[in-house]
């Protein structure tokens, strides 16, 4: 089977090379990479030209930074593989953990997975969370996206989210912004599918690393939740 992976950037060129690589050396799978610069202003996009690419491929630029849901709608027309994975380009998530994150799709076990950052962890590790307000965030809209949604989740917002790719192709994706990540589970759920969750690794960065989700997304997450509920 084939996973085709989305791949959202906006200014990540210190790490952009180094989670190609870390794809590309996952040679056990048949992948698509299919990256969206979504408006950088530093070298980025010139990275991504310039990078030898082993695997099948599709780069997309836009013009103007449009956020994380845009760029992946943009990707959905050109999607080729029987999966698909959400991939941030920084490198907080390891591409080591797809096998197990796509595992259960190629199981037929499940149609949509989640890879979790606390599953199977006796408690919320600090070190990769940078800080508690982030833990505290992060648990209170995973206990509103169970209670509205009737999931159960360790870990709504993770970034390691793999579909079978003819259901994401037919979800009808609205937000341009962080907002994809809610916006996708309500619908996904809406729909009757119950997610599954695998543990991940994982190691967060801090704002002057260049982490880009604020307090913002945190309050347009819940929104987002409440409308695709109860008024969409």
């Amino acid at each position: 089977m084939k996973l085709s992976i989305i791949i959202p950037v906006y200014n990540e060129m210190n790490t952009i090379q180094e989670i190609l690589k870390k794809i590309e050396d996952l040679h056990e799978i048949k992948k698509q990479i299919i990256i969206i610069d979504d408006g950088s202003s530093d070298e980025t996009f010139n990275l991504i030209q310039n990078y030898k690419f082993k695997s099948e491929h599709k780069i997309i630029k836009h013009k103007v930074n449009s956020g994380k849901g845009a760029a992946i709608k943009s990707s959905v027309n050109y999607i080729l593989g029987d999966i698909v994975i959400i991939q941030d380009a920084d490198l907080e998530y390891d591409p080591k953990d797809y096998k197990e994150v796509i595992f259960p799709i190629i199981k037929n076990k499940s149609k949509i997975v989640y890879g979790s950052r606390v599953l199977n962890k006796k408690r919320y590790n600090q070190t990769n969370f940078i800080s508690n307000f982030r833990i505290f965030c992060n648990h209170i809209l995973t206990l509103l996206t169970n209670l509205l949604y009737r999931q159960n989740l360790t870990d709504a917002h993770t970034c390691y989210k793999a579909f079978d790719a003819n259901i994401f192709k037919q979800i009808n994706l609205k937000e341009n912004d962080f907002a994809f990540c809610p916006e996708i589970t309500a619908k996904v759920s809406k729909l009757g599918f119950k997610i599954f969750e695998v543990p991940i690794n994982y190691v967060g960065r801090n704002y002057n690393e260049g982490k880009k989700i604020s307090f913002y997304d945190g309050i347009r997450a819940v929104i987002v939740l409440l409308k695709y509920r109860f008024f969409n």
